[in-house]
């Protein structure tokens, strides 16, 4: 692994894991409807990491253009949960998605 990447890959797995984590609390919040596009982003957001990170961890060829990919889901899934902050689970979201989007924009550049 290119100790370029560690950063980068830590962000990401942090963020694979408070992703799932919220969109499970919103699965068991009473009312879900309005959480819809929440619990996708967080679904997509954790994929999308996921990938990056495995990629990153090979030293892959196309780890730079698959971390911009990864700052931009992260920064929907950050301003979507930013949208439901009095939720424990989507203010804790939000700010590991904004992070690893920061993290994934400076290994892309």
């Amino acid at each position: 692994m290119d100790n370029n990447f560690k950063d980068c890959i830590d962000q990401c797995l942090q963020c694979i894991s408070v992703c799932n984590a919220c969109a499970i609390a919103c699965l068991n919040e009473t009312h879900i409807g309005h959480l819809r596009k929440c619990i996708s982003l967080d679904l997509e957001c954790a994929e999308v990491c996921s990938a990056a990170a495995a990629v990153m961890s090979m030293n892959g060829v196309i780890s730079k253009k698959l971390c911009a990919v990864c700052a931009d889901i992260c920064d929907q899934c950050a301003a979507e949960c930013s949208k439901h902050k009095d939720m424990g689970h989507c203010a804790a979201c939000a700010e590991t998605c904004a992070a690893c989007a920061a993290a994934c924009r400076k290994t892309a550049a």
